[in-house]
This record gives structure tokens, C-alpha cells and sequence, in this order.
């Protein structure tokens, strides 16, 4: 059965056509989705297929997200793939960070090594070609950061104008540099990310010009490849648990998605638990996992990490479907737990933006509340990379880190810069005091 588009929500099951640039039901205001069929799948033999690819320098199968392109249907003209490319981030053994959360071990899968330092690139280079394939010459997105930063690289890859709308004030500067570098028409507007989003929207369809925030459907489909590439690296052995930090939502989406048609397709015979962890200033999902109901949006939503500093997510209704699906919980953490877990994976020799670091917090809180047990075998996300947002790193270090509320946040794990004057003698003698440290 060929792809199509499908409402997400089961009681309405409307259809498009992927040639249709449509971000939402037209009869109940739902997400959709592309539907892919896998039951004729050979688990072995695309198993197969995708290892001897590793080798090959095809710039498709260089690609981690197209290496798998028989996960990905939607493109039959493979001449109109954009890719940089992406992908083949790695997954490391964190000891020191699993010692600080109760574990015995912990993975984290960097999608900080991505072109543009962030998981966005898996998403963008599906989106960008399907705006390729329906012809469109400009694209555009709502960002706080990294997706501006991967639209702007991916379009100017394309050759296709990106247009980027941000929050004014409300980004790290590590991030913008990115869009204005690839040569990003870059509007500041005074509103926050989801005011902002409504906003787009409309225009979007006024102006013919193709939205690629995380309510469009190919970029979850581009996304989905992190976790079939972390089983694939794992000799997909399917961890007890995988952890994430949630913002709008699109990634726990993404990655339910992968999941669910890796086992339909028979490349994997069980299903993970996951964990999707908030900032407890941005932490509406939280909310509504603690209080049930429907999702009640933050009005002003606050956190240093920027990536997630998101109160109303668009994609909430496919993350909560998700989640209940993989028998999931949902977590917050404070901007002090949130900095210490930075710090602690930075001991590790791995560097990541704030937002990712709420995984380990989250982790940590979770495995003191015995909801993970601490022999589990858990992977968590890092979604960007520590450059994002370099600023953030010398004021905790430093302690002059505060939170959006201007509370001091404890330097716990900090490493100041020493000053010394030019003199060789008290040079020495401080080499030799932290040798023995």
C-alpha cells in the first residue's frame, strides 16, 4: 500500500494525499501523519542491506536517516533528496553520568553531532524534501534555536529562501549565528514561540510558503531514524527504557512513530518504556500526566534551556498517544538539576546544550523515586550540542548562572577559570596542588 496522510485522531480518519500541503485535519483540526505500510517487510534482510550500506559512499547511504529509506516510502524519486548529510551521530557509554543518576550504565545518543549540531537535521532534510518534491521555493519555521539553525542549512542546501520567525530576546546566540550565517531571512518578533506559531501559520498558506515546524508530518518522519539507528548501534537490543526532553513535543512523536513500525515491520520483537522529561518552568505535558484532563497551556512559559522554553506544544495529543502506547511517564526538573546533570555529562567528555541535560536529571529523579530501576538498561537523547549555547556553560561555571527568576543557581560541579600572575614559582605550586586532587 502506497503512503498517504491520515488524521491522527482515531475517531476521524480522514486521508490527503502527500502531494497535499496540509498540516492538519480539515474536519477535526487534528495532526496528521503518513501512514506507511511495512507487512511485506524482510526484517533480515534490510538488516542486511542496511549494514553493507555503511560502507558504501553513495551520498544516500553516507546518510543516517536515508541509509534506512525503506523506512522513509514517501520519496519514489530518490534525484530530489536534500542532505548535508545527517545523521550517524554516536551513542556512548556515559559511566560517571550513570553513577550520578543510581544506574549501572547509561547511553546517551548525541544528536548533537549532526550538521548543524542538532536532532533537528534528522527531520529537516525529510521536510526540505518534500518541499522539494511539491516544488516550493520557500520555507519557513518558528523557532527558538535549533530548527531555525538546521532550516536556514537545509534550505541553503536546497537553494530555497528560509524564512525564520523568533521570539525577540529569546534564543541563544550560538543558534542564531547559525541562521544568519546560512543566509536565513531572520524576523524577530515580539511575542513568544507559540503566539508566534499561530501567526505563521496563516501566513503560510497565504503566501505559498511551506511550514517546517514539528506539525509537519515529514519532519517526524525524518526524526523517527534516531531510534532506528540507536537500535541498530544497540544490535537492536531494545533497551528498558529511552529517555528524552520534551519542548513541542515532536520528538517523543517522532520516536514513538519509529518504534511502532520497527515492531510491526518485525526488526524488533519488544517495545521500550519511555521517559519524557520537561523544565518544571515549560512543563505543561508534565501537568497533564500528573492531573489528567486536557492540556492546559503556560501561558509564560520560562527556562534557560531554550530548546524546550515551550508552554503550549502543538504536538501534545500525538506525544500523549505515545506515551501511553510505550507505558511512559513524564517527568520536570529545575533549573538547578537541569545545570548539575550539564555539568555531570560534560565530566564525561560529552558536551550538550541545557535542554538535553534534563534526560539525566530526569533520570536521576526517576530512579530515586523507584520508577526505574537501577540495574535497567535506559538510553537517553542528548538533542543539542554544548556550543549552543556556550554562555550558559561559563556562567555556571563561573556562578554567575541565575534562573529566568533571577534566583542564584548553585555552581554544585563548578570548574572556574583560575587567575594567577605571571610568576613560575606560584604557577607550579598550583599544577602541583591539583595534582593531587
Amino acid at each position: 500500500m502506497a503512503p498517504y496522510l491520515s488524521c491522527f485522531s482515531p475517531t476521524c480518519g480522514s486521508r490527503y494525499g502527500l502531494s497535499e500541503i496540509v498540516y492538519s485535519c480539515g474536519d477535526c483540526g487534528s495532526l496528521l501523519e503518513v501512514v506507511n505500510s511495512f507487512d511485506d517487510a524482510d526484517p533480515r534482510q534490510l538488516k542486511s542491506l542496511w549494514q553493507r550500506r555503511r560502507t558504501s559512499l553513495a551520498p544516500l547511504d553516507v546518510s543516517g536517516v536515508w541509509r534506512f529509506r525503506e523506512m522513509l516510502p514517501f520519496v519514489t524519486d530518490t534525484a530530489r533528496i536534500v542532505t548535508l548529510p545527517e545523521g550517524n551521530t554516536p551513542l556512548f557509554d556515559a559511566p560517571r553520568a550513570a553513577q550520578y543518576a543510581g544506574l549501572a550504565g547509561l547511553q546517551f545518543k548525541h544528536q548533537g553531532y549532526n550538521p548543524t549540531a542538532s536532532f533537528k537535521d534528522n527531520g529537516m532534510t525529510a521536510g526540505v524534501t518534500q518541499a522539494a518534491i511539491l516544488g516550493m521555493r520557500r520555507v519557513a519555521c518558528v523557532s527558538t534555536g535549533n530548527t531555525s539553525a538546521s532550516l536556514a542549512a537545509y534550505a541553503a542546501a536546497s537553494g530555497m529562501q528560509a524564512v525564520i520567525f523568533l521570539p525577540a530576546g529569546n534564543i541563544a546566540y550560538g543558534k542564531l549565528a547559525q541562521a544568519l550565517e546560512y543566509g536565513a531571512l531572520t524576523i524577530q518578533v515580539e511575542a513568544n514561540f507559540d503566539q508566534i506559531l499561530g501567526l505563521v501559520l496563516e501566513l503560510a498558506a497565504e503566501l505559498g510558503i511551506y511550514l517546517l515546524n514539528s506539525v509537519n508530518p515529514f519532519r517526524i518522519e525524518g526524526q523517527k531514524s534516531i531510534v532506528i539507528e540507536m537500535l541498530e548501534q544497540r544490535g537492536w537490543r531494545v533497551p528498558d527504557w529511552i529517555v528524552l526532553p520534551g519542548g513541542n513535543l515532536g520528538n517523543i512523536s517522532a520516536l514513538g512513530k519509529g518504534l511502532r513500525e520497527l515492531h510491526a515491520a518485525g526488526l524488533i520483537d519488544s517495545l521500550p518504556r519511555v521517559a519524557v522529561v520537561q523544565a518544571a518552568g515549560s512543563a505543561p505535558f508534565e501537568r497533564l500526566f500528573r492531573e489528567g484532563g486536557v492540556l492546559r497551556a503556560v501561558r509564560r512559559p520560562e527556562t534557560l534551556a531554550t530548546a524546550i522554553r515551550i508552554g503550549d506544544p502543538v504536538s501534545w495529543r500525538k506525544a500523549e498517544s505515545e506515551v501511553k502506547e510505550l507505558s511512559g511517564v513524564v517527568e520536570s526538573v529545575t533549573e538547578q538539576e537541569i545545570a548539575d546533570a550539564k555539568a555531570v555529562i560534560g565530566r564525561c567528555g560529552i558536551g550538550s546544550e541545557p535542554a538535553s541535560a534534563a534526560t539525566l536529571a530526569g533520570i536521576r529523579k526517576l530512579v530515586r523515586a523507584g520508577t526505574i530501576e537501577p540495574d535497567a538498561d535506559v538510553s537517553a537523547i542528548l538533542t543539542g550540542h554544548l556550543l549552543k549555547d556556550p554562555d550558559y556553560v561559563y556562567r555556571y561555571h563561573s556562578g554567575q548562572l541565575k534562573t529566568p527568576s533571577d534566583e542564584p543557581i548553585q555552581s554544585t560541579f563548578g570548574n572556574a577559570p583560575v587567575t594567577v600572575p605571571n610568576d613560575r614559582a606560584e604557577i607550579e605550586e598550583l599544577l602541583l596542588r591539583s595534582a593531587d586532587q
